[in-house]
């Protein structure tokens, strides 16, 4: 499957960049795409530099050159370069839709395009073209963005197999596996030498895409770290709005007290640009949690990229567990903190905040991460997932987000009327056990048997009961206790291991890049190394800023102030 579709992608893109009468490999392009933002884009456009059509056919040509390596996308657009006609002509005439008018864009394939398949990744919906266009799709159109691709997956956004074989990042029946350009190569290990990549892709969107500049941006789904994550594999900010500030109208669930899609982008003013464009100028009535921010002015959040937004900022350390190791109660061995390669580049980035003119309050712990009462510990509340975590199984877990699954994924199966591939759950677990020799289920599905065994009206009590404890625990006595006591803006975490928490209650967070690490994951040493002369190259390593709902146009203007001091984001080395 995964050899078919990526000659099929590969084809597509040849053909559709031999289309250009200008394509970039007969000539050096007057406006190379090459880690271009959107501001250049746009400058470009507007004085004749460029044209959008010369922009997608200079990415359709770098996908056709390198997707075989990276297998970033699941689909292709066969119009992109007739809508990108379209834009050129709407210039022409005066009229600019939006700030991303003709600039080539790809989005998650879980969600809704009416034009172009919506998968999941899951063999049951492959070529599923669903009968509505998600919300935040028709913003993207309305603000003059190009759907260039849908990429790919982990499958259901990582619902599906827990353990005893849990699913690896970003692979799914329909896309196969995706690699990270900063070391695309395959895992050579046993058990891993199952086509899994050697560097994480991360989460369970990608952005892989984005890092080899196969398009300007790309739009993730997270429902407990799955755009901050694989922005922090793969050197992109990535944003993970509050959950309700973007509409999730057309876009496959786990669970609705969890999801949200966000920008994953290669800098902090593309990523806040098409914040911009996927919010609604109002509440969307298809999605009652759109209520909870109010946009700003425009929906511009542009006017919050401000180089001294470190200025008088109050930012929070929060060292335990976090950056330093800490004994959990009822455990005996101390879990969490850096490595000594992570430990400095945090020790840089704080000093970074403290030149730049923030205040830094050191540390700022949460509560409920240092609580000794085991009841209060939120480090001892995991997520339920795996066989492990069936009913009867599942008294030490929260149960959030296999309820969620059965009572979301049903209802959006509901939305799609007689197009549906499958009517329930229920009927996507029997459809994947009849199809295993299709690789419908290669790594099992736990996660959907845990899930439909739940009884959507017998266990709302268990649900509500966890809901109201994930939130008390993460919000009211994790994050909002730390940064109401220490009247901070914003927490700085290392990497993206915050965003398991920070989903529960729906706050929102901002990944920045920070630098390089040595490869994690006992990749070359430790119980499992890699083979004599298979050198792990470094993994990209990011700084996290989290704060409480709504407070987007604060994180930016942090974000944005502290990737100006910094500026570490590498272009990956394979694909130039």
């Amino acid at each position: 499957m995964r050899r078919l579709i990526l000659s099929a992608l590969a084809a597509a893109a040849a053909t559709l960049a031999a289309q250009s009468p200008q394509t970039p490999t007969t000539r050096v392009p007057r406006f190379p795409v090459v880690e271009a933002t959107i501001r250049e884009m746009q400058r470009a456009m507007q004085d004749r530099r460029v044209t959008s059509r010369e922009l997608v056919t200079q990415y359709l040509t770098r996908i056709a050159l390198y997707e075989k390596r990276i297998n970033a996308a699941i689909a292709i657009n066969p119009r992109a370069l007739d809508e990108a006609d379209a834009r050129d002509a709407e210039r022409a005439q005066g009229r600019a839709r939006g700030p991303l008018h003709g600039i080539p864009i790809a989005l998650k394939d879980n969600i809704h395009t009416i034009d172009l398949p919506t998968t999941g990744g899951a063999l049951a919906f492959a070529n599923f073209t669903p009968p509505y266009d998600a919300t935040l799709t028709k913003n993207l159109r309305d603000a003059g963005a190009i759907i260039l691709a849908k990429t790919v997956l982990t499958e259901l956004a990582n619902w599906v197999a827990g353990v005893p074989t849990p699913m690896p990042g970003n692979y799914s029946a329909v896309g196969g596996f995706a690699y990270n350009p900063y070391d695309p190569r395959p895992d050579p290990r046993e058990p891993n030498n199952d086509g899994r990549p050697v560097l994480s892709t991360g989460g369970s969107s990608s952005g892989a895409g984005t890092a080899a500049n196969f398009w300007t941006a790309n739009v993730g789904t997270d429902t407990a770290g799955s755009v901050v994550n694989p922005a922090a594999l793969t050197m992109l900010v990535g944003i993970r709005p509050t959950t309700g500030r973007i509409s999730r109208h057309g876009i496959v669930p786990i669970t609705l007290d969890q999801d949200t899609a966000g920008p994953m982008a290669r800098t902090v003013a593309d990523a806040a640009i098409l914040l911009g464009a996927l919010e609604s100028a109002s509440p969307d009535p298809d999605d009652p949690a759109t209520t909870r921010c109010t946009p700003p002015a425009g929906r511009d959040y542009t006017r919050f990229l401000k180089a001294d937004g470190l200025r008088g900022a109050r930012i929070g350390i929060p060292r335990a567990f976090y950056y330093e190791r800490l004994t959990v109660p009822t455990e005996r061995a101390p879990r969490g903190g850096l490595n000594d390669a992570q430990a400095t580049l945090m020790a840089e980035a704080i000093e970074i905040l403290k030149r730049e003119g923030a205040v830094v309050v050191d540390p700022a712990n949460l509560p409920s991460v240092t609580d000794p009462d085991p009841a209060g510990n939120i480090l001892l509340v995991d997520i339920c997932s795996g066989i492990n975590s069936g009913k009867g199984k599942d008294a030490n877990c929260s149960v959030v987000l296999k309820y969620g699954m059965k009572r979301d994924f049903n209802a959006y199966l509901a939305t799609l009327e007689a197009s549906a591939p499958v009517k329930s759950l229920t009927d996507l677990r029997i459809f994947n056990l009849t199809h295993q020799r299709g690789n419908a289920i290669r790594y099992g599905q736990s996660n959907l048997d845990i899930s439909d065994e739940m009884d959507v009206r017998q266990d709302r009590a268990r649900y509500e009961a966890d809901r109201a404890k994930d939130v008390t625990l993460a919000g009211e006595r994790g994050f909002k206790a730390a940064i109401e006591s220490n009247r901070l803006d914003a927490l700085m975490f290392p990497g993206w291991n915050i965003s398991n928490l920070a989903a529960r209650p729906g706050y929102p967070e901002i990944v920045v890049p920070l630098g390089m690490v040595p490869a994690g994951g006992g990749a070359g040493r430790g119980a499992n190394p890699l083979p004599a002369g298979f050198d792990p190259r470094p993994s990209p390593y990011s700084a996290a800023f989290v704060g409480l709902a709504c407070s987007e146009p604060r994180l930016i203007e942090i974000a944005y102030a502290f990737e100006q001091a910094t500026k570490r984001r590498v272009p990956p080395d394979s694909v130039r």
